[in-house]
């Protein structure tokens, strides 16, 4: 999608309705990343719009790369918002064979995760687990605390943007790298790499992960941004 160097158009601040609306939108689509929101999109920070090439649009703050969207589609977080918050988006591994292809602009294939060093999720029913080990899914310290805050604006008669309550689902992948349920056709998904700690790349599934298993063949990403592609190396100053 972004092999060459991009160069986009002015920075656009945009306005408080069309914040709200991609602040809402990121929690929707990335529940997992509601514990962190504060410190992706702070509330008293503008967040900013750069326009590029083929109908795509760039989204900052601070001067930091938050997501990008496509024609309008689903916003994609940037791959440096992954790296920075890695736990928050469901991933699938390629092997190390299909690393340079992928990182080279190639259509990822679903060789590369079938493969005995790729990694597709495994269904786990995490909260049974939790709780067959005697204990109830505890929430983390900073989930607590933004609860805590919540009700507190709640008791203060509520805060000036609210927001839709936002479910963080119980899931994430295992010490293996497989996430705990299946991905779907259509959903945003981060590319990791065996060998790698960081991700390599972030797309949207063209198939889902229950039938890449089945068919293991076809192309399997689409809309992908990589490391190293001009959405990566986009000049932000």
């Amino acid at each position: 999608m972004f092999k060459k160097d991009l160069s986009g158009g002015p920075k656009q601040k945009l306005k408080s309705s069309v914040q709200r609306s991609i602040r809402q939108s990121l929690l929707t689509t990335y529940p997992l990343l509601s514990p962190h929101i504060d410190e992706v999109l702070p509330k008293k920070h503008s967040l900013e719009q750069i326009k590029l090439p083929d109908r795509a649009s760039l989204y900052i703050i601070d001067g930091q790369p938050v997501a990008y969207q496509i024609d309008g589609g689903a916003l994609l977080p940037h791959l440096r918002l992954v790296h920075r918050f890695p736990q928050c988006f469901p991933t699938i591994r390629i092997d190390r064979g299909a690393i340079r292809f992928v990182l080279s602009g190639a259509t990822l294939m679903a060789p590369g995760l079938t493969s005995k060093g790729g990694r597709l999720p495994i269904p786990v029913d995490r909260d049974a687990l939790a709780a067959a080990a005697g204990g109830e899914v505890k929430a983390s310290a900073e989930t607590k605390k933004k609860e805590e805050e919540e009700e507190e604006e709640e008791a203060a008669g509520g805060s000036d943007d609210e927001e839709e309550t936002i479910h963080v689902p119980n899931e994430g992948a295992d010490e293996d790298g497989h996430w705990s349920r299946e991905l779907e056709k259509g959903e945003p998904v981060v590319i990791m790499a065996e060998g790698k700690a960081e991700a390599a790349a972030v797309g949207i599934l063209s198939m889902g992960t229950k039938e890449i298993k089945e068919k293991g063949k076809g192309p399997v990403l689409e809309s992908s941004h990589y490391l190293g592609d001009g959405l990566w190396r986009l000049n932000l100053d």
